[in-house]
């Protein structure tokens, strides 16, 4: 009688807690200086749909900050610390999902895995119960490596990379295996990170121009990373490839297993409305 009792309690206090929970959710934007992340990186097509899954829709913030930065650059998880925080106690958050694209993850990586770093890291850290990172470049990418050695190659890539910026450089395959297995929590061998970091992994790039699905997110885009993909695995979304996109945390799922039509998702559209991936998204959280 007495463990049936304490099994009860445990239940009405879980239950509890799940209802006075006020849950936000946090989009963080990949590598750039970005201002207006909403419009320009996300699209509000995007946000919108998302946010339907929390129970208040205001509970949102889009962070715009400059991860054209080293991960630890007070302009990029500083920048990143300071406007979560402000979210967080403005609008009373107890619970935080993070939503991030690319770079995006190495920035909250950096914060969930140096507490001491910052004195606004613990707070985050004790809210953030969960990140969905869309392609995160946690393993780097030999793209990065190409791109900082100077050659033409840039003007292939500046669109998506930025050309020779700090946050180019951090993503070099072997600079990202030094702060890995150094300052990084969350890959093989480290310690684990203090909350879920489930990966969406995008595999391919569709360029066909009578396949109407290549038009998703701008199919000038879809050409580009095409090109790029040349350079890569045959697993990789024109940009990350697959073995980099899913070494941190665990992979949620690789695109084609879960999306519309089972398309790909390349890197562009891997932050797009583009094969019901939104929809995934707003029924995770």
């Amino acid at each position: 009688m007495k463990i049936i009792k304490i099994i009860a309690y445990a239940v009405m206090l879980y239950a509890s807690n799940s209802l006075f929970a006020n849950q936000g959710l946090a989009f963080i934007h990949g590598t750039g200086n970005q201002t207006d992340a909403y419009n320009d990186y996300w699209t509000g097509e995007f946000v919108n749909s998302v946010k339907q899954g929390l129970s208040n829709t205001n509970n949102i913030t889009v962070i715009n900050c400059d991860f054209d930065k080293y991960m630890w650059d007070t302009r990029a998880s500083g920048c990143l610390a300071e406007q979560l925080t402000t979210f967080i106690n403005n609008k009373n958050i107890t619970q935080l999902t993070l939503i991030t694209h690319s770079n995006g993850g190495n920035v909250v990586r950096w914060i969930l895995s140096n507490p001491t770093w910052d004195s606004r890291f613990v707070k985050i850290i004790n809210t953030v119960t969960k990140t969905i990172a869309l392609a995160p470049s946690s393993g780097g990418t030999p793209l990065a490596d190409a791109v900082t050695t100077g050659n033409t190659f840039e003007t292939t890539l500046g669109w998506i990379l930025g050309y020779s910026s700090d946050a180019v450089k951090q993503q070099q395959v072997g600079w990202m295996a030094h702060y890995n297995q150094n300052w990084l929590n969350g890959t093989p061998n480290r310690p684990a990170l203090s909350s879920q970091f489930e990966v969406v992994v995008g595999s391919d790039v569709d360029s066909a121009i009578w396949d109407g699905d290549s038009y998703c997110g701008g199919y000038q885009y879809q050409v580009a990373l095409e090109v790029t993909q040349n350079w890569l695995d045959n697993c990789s979304d024109g940009f990350l490839e697959c073995s980099s996109q899913s070494l941190a945390g665990s992979v949620w799922f690789t695109d084609k297993s879960r999306t519309r039509g089972s398309e790909p998702l390349s890197h562009h559209q891997s932050r797009r409305k583009c094969f019901n991936l939104d929809g995934l998204l707003r029924n995770r959280i």
